[in-house]
């Protein structure tokens, strides 16, 4: 039987979280047939064995694609897509795993009945991997059950701590994003936007309207190294850059102006100059300074003064001794 729905999984050295976030899946109660589609990129642990195994137990309905060399997130992500049958698209990362074995019942259910609802998203729960203790997720800047999706757009642009959609929560029309892809696939696949959900989020909401439930159906893994949330200053530079890239190629391509668009790039470019500024990479702080014009950013204070201290390389050191003091004293004062 042709599933209804796909639930994309992308991979990578998981060996340990993998088996959870497929029975999380696998528990999933609707009225809909569906399927699981593993996208296993390269990892170097057991992860393609454990998938293997998931797969013999579920013929019907796991199948892998191992890739035969490491494609990256989002290549992976949207060649997933491409081998997708079902008209809905759900994902859930291999390190996270659903709470809600009705999560995709109540979303299809509310696709199925509005064609004008492109996406439905849910709340969700930080689980946190060094306690095993679940948190709830701050609030959702969107609470209504639907919402016009072109009201969603600036803040999709401009989100930092959560995003206003979490792609993992969610479930949404495949042929949409199949068609955006086609006549601009540099927005989904260039790599130097290093992320695969923001876009996908932003289409939604541009081509219609966006349903919310408050229920939470995940629980998202957080305290560990991930693509965004990585472990060092130089990789926060990358992941800030990519993003931030990708907001503002979005917002020249849909024309998107205000203020808070302003303040939010002019924002992103106080962050990648202290990512710079603490990784102590001089070439961190030129690519700075090039983001800054092709995003015609205007200087900020704290920017100029940023960029005041790393042009002087002595400045650079002493700014550099005096934070690693005042980290120091704050530990022993705890």
């Amino acid at each position: 039987m042709k599933p209804t729905i796909s639930v994309i999984v992308i991979t990578y050295n998981q060996e340990e979280t993998i088996g959870r976030t497929l029975d999380s899946i696998l528990m999933q109660q609707c009225h809909v047939p569906y399927e699981i589609v593993v996208g296993e990129d390269c990892s170097t642990d057991n992860t393609l064995a454990v998938c293997k195994r998931y797969a013999e137990q579920h013929p019907d309905t796991i199948r892998i694609l191992a890739n035969k060399e490491n494609k990256g997130p989002v290549n992976n992500y949207f060649d997933c897509m491409l081998q997708c049958r079902g008209e809905y698209i759900a994902d859930c990362a291999g390190d996270d795993f659903w709470s809600d074995p009705k999560k995709l019942e109540k979303e299809v259910s509310i696709l199925e009945s509005d064609p004008n609802i492109t996406l439905v998203h849910t709340a969700w729960n930080n689980f946190h991997v060094d306690s095993g203790l679940t948190t709830e997720s701050d609030c959702q800047p969107f609470t209504a059950p639907v919402t016009k999706g072109t009201e969603m757009l600036e803040d999709i642009i401009v989100q930092t701590r959560i995003p206003v959609v979490h792609l993992c929560t969610s479930l949404y029309r495949k042929a949409i994003v199949l068609a955006e892809l086609e006549k601009d696939e540099f927005m989904f696949r260039n790599k130097e936007f290093g992320c695969e959900d923001l876009q996908v989020a932003f289409v939604m909401a541009q081509q219609g309207d966006i349903a919310y439930l408050p229920e939470r159906t995940l629980n998202y893994s957080v305290g560990e190294e991930s693509v965004s949330s990585p472990a060092d200053h130089s990789k926060l530079f990358r992941f800030t850059k990519r993003v931030s890239s990708l907001s503002y190629y979005l917002s020249q391509k849909y024309n998107l102006h205000s203020p808070r668009i302003d303040h939010y790039f002019a924002h992103r470019i106080f962050e990648l100059g202290m990512h710079a500024f603490r990784a102590h990479d001089e070439q961190l702080f030129h690519e700075t300074l090039q983001c800054e014009k092709e995003w015609k950013v205007s200087r900020t204070k704290k920017v100029a003064i940023v960029c005041f201290v790393m042009r002087h390389k002595w400045l650079w050191a002493f700014g550099l001794q005096t934070r690693r003091c005042i980290v120091t004293l704050k530990q022993l004062f705890r």
